[in-house]
């Protein structure tokens, strides 16, 4: 037996090798890491259209407020990357107790918004939405995306270029799972959406890649549901 793994070790150790890059390369491209096709449902504009002012905003580390203390989200910069001791002294508009976001989200929405979790790929009841309107935070009513940014990823969740506003969300270091991404949350409190990503369309290069039970729905003509009771401040 030691001879023959001798004989044969180098060959099969090139063969293992082989393969586990050519796997590799699979994952990335399952992932979404390339650069997606626009939807053709929804095209969105032209690489020469144009970008809007958000898209000159490139986004980037240690552009937030230096001070020490409580951060007000009205001094954040559009497209600022805090780190995760600065977003825990962000000062956002509502706070309420886990307790009480226990009683206002359902189970999912409260993994997802308040614990930073992500549902499965291609069940996300947004997934394959393209009505024309709105999607709003789940957790405070917020609008964050509209339809016209929307497109086809093909990676299993809803994803768009930007933002309606610059600053409707913010961007947070986010190290988990030995990996280093960019999270996005809701401006309004906190909650998280999902991850921003370099390799979306035209004219922003991102893509948004947001949970779709972080959001809710609301169609052009249509007027926005209330969210829950008055914020604790």
């Amino acid at each position: 037996m030691r001879r023959v793994f001798i004989k044969f070790g180098m060959p099969v150790a090139v063969v293992l090798i082989a393969g586990m890059l050519i796997a590799a390369g699979r994952s990335e491209a399952e992932s979404g890491s390339s650069r997606p096709q626009q939807n053709e449902a929804r095209s969105g504009p032209a690489a020469d259209s144009g970008a809007p002012e958000s898209a000159d905003r490139e986004l980037r580390s240690g552009s937030a407020p230096a001070e020490d203390g409580p951060i007000a989200v009205e001094d954040i910069p559009p497209g600022a990357i805090l780190t995760r001791e600065e977003f825990r002294r962000v000062q956002f508009p509502i706070e309420r107790s886990d307790e009480e976001w226990g009683e206002l989200l359902t189970a999912q929405q409260h993994d997802i918004l308040r614990r930073s979790g992500t549902e499965r790929a291609f069940t996300g009841e947004y997934d394959r939405h393209y009505e024309d309107g709105v999607y709003h935070s789940a957790a405070t009513g917020q609008p964050l995306f509209s339809s016209e940014t929307k497109y086809d990823s093909r990676t299993g969740w809803p994803s768009y270029y930007e933002p309606m506003e610059p600053n409707a969300v913010l961007y947070v270091e986010d190290h988990s799972f030995f990996t280093q991404r960019i999270e996005v949350v809701d401006s309004s409190s906190g909650s998280h959406l999902g991850h921003v990503f370099e390799d979306g369309p035209d004219p922003t290069g991102r893509r948004y890649c947001i949970n779709s039970a972080a959001l809710f729905f609301v169609a052009d003509g249509d007027v926005p549901p209330e969210i829950g009771p008055p914020p604790r401040r």
